[in-house]
């Protein structure tokens, strides 16, 4: 394989790479746990893959313990979302009108926190949507924010 094509093949990652992963902005302690880690909440800041120039900061509870520690514990389902522009809003290809963009293990098995990008067409604005979900069942819990776009640049929609 050439090292073009080895290079075309990992601009076609990226984006999958950027879905997968948060960068963490900070935390504080909200439980002091004598044994294992303190149950805390944290903030980590995820760029939306398919537009440039958003980046959401996902706060939501980490439980700590000794649960905590070992990776088992069940983390509550609360979280709150705040999407800002951070630079030039570019897009790389249309969009589709709802797309997961973030998930994460919030349980050793069956929870896990999701963020969604919507779009609002008549308003040309991009929707965020946080929640969690269960193998059984779902939280009603969530928290959306919203990015309104330049009209003069129409988000391209597949």
């Amino acid at each position: 394989m050439s090292l073009m094509s080895n290079r075309n093949a990992l601009f076609l990652l990226l984006p999958l790479a950027s879905v997968a992963w948060a960068e963490p902005i900070g935390e504080v302690d909200t439980v002091f746990k004598l044994i294992g880690p303190d149950h805390k909440i944290v903030v980590d800041a995820h760029d939306d893959p398919g537009v440039r120039g958003v980046t959401c900061y996902v706060s939501r509870a980490k439980t700590g313990g000794i649960k905590g520690a070992l990776g088992v514990a069940e983390d509550k389902s609360e979280a709150s979302i705040d999407c800002q522009r951070v630079g030039p809003i570019a897009f790389a290809a249309p969009l589709p009108l709802q797309q997961e963009i973030f998930t994460e293990r919030i349980s050793l098995v069956f929870k896990k926190i999701r963020v969604v990008r919507m779009i609002d067409r008549k308003r040309n604005a991009l929707v965020y949507l946080t929640y969690s979900d269960r193998l059984i069942e779902g939280s009603p819990q969530n928290s959306v924010t919203a990015i309104a776009v330049d009209p003069s640049t129409p988000i391209p929609v597949k």
